[in-house]
């Protein structure tokens, strides 16, 4: 029996069997969403599964958790930027409402979206838009996944 990756993401991501893993960080992994209705959705996963919360991390640990949101906020804005003329800015959220393991979030956004979502929540999109396979992540992102990983490794590579 195979074990389905979604019901222990951050396990899976140690154990190197998440498809959805860009790359490692320092804190954690991110990882391209499983659903693309905002191409270059992605997330950061801590790397410890029982960490449920920010505060639950030593301080250090905190801040590096952060720094990698930040850093895989700016590769998420670079790549959309360069494959979307009409990309507009990314939200950082961290929730935890849903799934106990500490994660942020990373939603590029775009100007062509339709005007009584644009200015709100994506959680408020209609649930249609999680649930319609034209958004599930497939193959049809390759470009996308290699473009947001180039940006992380380029960003690394800074001084």
């Amino acid at each position: 029996m195979t074990r389905d990756w979604r019901t222990d993401r951050i396990g899976a991501a140690l154990r190197g069997e998440n498809p959805t893993v860009l790359r490692r960080l320092g804190s954690g992994f991110a990882v391209i969403g499983d659903v693309q209705f905002l191409p270059g959705y992605a997330v950061l996963l801590v790397d410890e599964p029982g960490v449920q919360r920010l505060s639950d991390l030593p301080k250090a640990k905190r801040l590096a958790f952060l720094s990698d949101m930040d850093l895989l906020g700016e590769a998420v804005e670079r790549a959309c930027r360069r494959l979307d003329p009409e990309f507009r800015r990314v939200n950082l959220e961290i929730l935890g409402n849903t799934d106990p393991f500490l994660h942020a979030h990373v939603w590029p956004r775009y100007e062509w979206e339709p005007t009584e979502w644009v200015g709100k929540p994506v959680w408020l999109y209609p649930a249609d838009r999680w649930r319609d396979e034209r958004f599930r992540l497939g193959p049809q992102h390759e470009a996308l996944r290699d473009a947001i990983s180039s940006e992380l490794d380029q960003l690394r590579s800074m001084p």
